[in-house]
């Protein structure tokens, strides 16, 4: 998952949480482990209380913000490359796998939990860990302005549709939408796609070479997305808006400058959604609802692995170690906006029900589905073609869209060549 969204408490310096101290560390004699992350603000505050939280360790560990340069931390070696990484990007594990350690043995099966084999696991080693979890069919919402306008949170597809046509009648702006956030884009129309066509979308994340213009189902998506996103009055502050906007600012938006009634927002939003409330009891949460009446409501999940890269420590694999304790979170999980893979409990009323939801049987989860769709999936592919169906269709009716999804079509083709 591209994380731009972790930049919004500004850019943060390379920190040093230290274990232990002493001579031999002062004057470099015992090298410390370096980890590389894409979180800074209120994210990178947390691991840091995660981390603290780990007791007197024998070695310094030194964390590093790359922020959307994360990757870079499998680019040439030096000097200065990280030891541990915790990538937002799960999908990178199996094409960087010959630059990765192996996990080691009493951890590998974390590594081969739901959702998270396919993505850490190859040809049987185990080369990631599960480290934070992502819920990205959350929609965080005002429950006073639906109480005001006599209406409840959707259970299905056309629920919403229609709740959106009321708040609209009534003036009230619907939807906040981030789309200066390519990636709250592809959230959306994941949510819908692996509703509509889950055969479509797993498909698509597991093909070799996925062409998702050429899926009938994948189109099907896209009309049923451009349904919403064209609706007038659908988008506070409109297209315009909602192309500047950043994740953090169309939580603002609702809870803060209270613009809007809704955001789609993982579970990692909380802390902000806390923040900017102006009134901490007026703080709902809803889960994208099916597409047809009777089926499963689509769970997309992301999340944070953390990886070894070649040539690893013992140093780093004992971090690696209790970092995988469950009790390692719990700083974090008091702080709120963090999910860990199988824990159900101990999180606040909205983020449990998101954390049941993960586990619960005949849910239709899926992992992120831009993620492992690789280059076809970032900023110059599936986020540009969102982008620009964005601005062709926002707030200008449904007319627009037929022809909106053609040209988005031919413009996928070009990135799939």
């Amino acid at each position: 998952m591209p994380t731009s969204r972790r930049a919004f408490l500004g850019a943060s310096a390379v920190l040093l949480a230290t274990g232990c101290s002493g001579t031999a560390d002062v004057l470099g004699l015992r090298r410390p482990v370096r980890i590389a992350v894409s979180w800074s603000g209120q994210e990178l505050r947390a691991f840091h209380s995660v981390l603290d939280g780990l007791g007197r360790l024998d070695y310094p560990v030194e964390v590093v913000p790359l922020g959307d340069d994360i990757s870079t931390a499998f680019g040439p070696r030096s000097a200065r490359r990280p030891d541990l990484v915790m990538l937002p990007q799960p999908g990178l594990v199996p094409p960087h796998q010959k630059d990765l350690e192996s996990m080691p043995d009493d951890l590998a099966e974390r590594g081969r939990a739901r959702l998270w084999d396919e993505l850490l696991v190859v040809d049987g080693t185990t080369y990631g860990l599960p480290f934070k979890t992502a819920h990205k069919s959350a929609v965080w919402y005002r429950p006073s302005v639906l109480k005001k306008a006599g209406l409840e949170p959707p259970t299905q597809w056309s629920e919403w549709l229609a709740m959106n046509r009321a708040l609209s009648d009534e003036g009230i702006r619907p939807l906040a939408l981030a789309a200066g956030d390519g990636w709250v884009l592809t959230d959306f129309l994941e949510n819908v796609l692996l509703s509509s066509s889950p055969s479509t979308y797993r498909a698509l994340a597991t093909a070799a070479h996925p062409r998702p213009s050429e899926q009938p189902g994948f189109a099907a998506a896209l009309r049923l997305l451009g349904t919403m996103w064209s609706a007038p009055g659908a988008l506070a502050g409109g297209v315009e808006r909602s192309l500047v906007q950043q994740f953090p600012d169309a939580i603002v938006e609702v809870f803060g400058h209270r613009r809007a009634a809704m955001v789609l927002a993982s579970d990692f939003a909380e802390p902000v959604v806390r923040s900017f409330a102006a009134d901490p009891d007026d703080i709902g949460i809803f889960t994208f609802p099916p597409i047809s009446p009777g089926a499963a409501p689509p769970v997309v999940v992301g999340g944070d692995v953390m990886v070894l890269p070649k040539p690893t420590s013992d140093d780093a694999r004992d971090l690696v170690r209790r970092l995988a304790a469950p009790a390692a979170v719990d700083p974090w999980i008091a702080e709120g906006g963090f999910l860990a893979d199988g824990v159900t409990s101990g999180y606040s009323p909205e983020l449990t029900r998101l954390a049941q939801q993960l586990v619960a049987p005949g849910a239709s989860l899926q992992f992120d589905l831009s993620d492992r769709l690789g280059r076809l999936g970032d900023i110059n592919g599936l986020w540009r073609v969102l982008t620009d169906f964005l601005v062709r269709i926002g707030g200008r009716g449904s007319d627009v869209v037929p022809e909106a999804v053609d040209d988005a079509l031919a413009e996928l083709k070009k990135v799939e060549s």
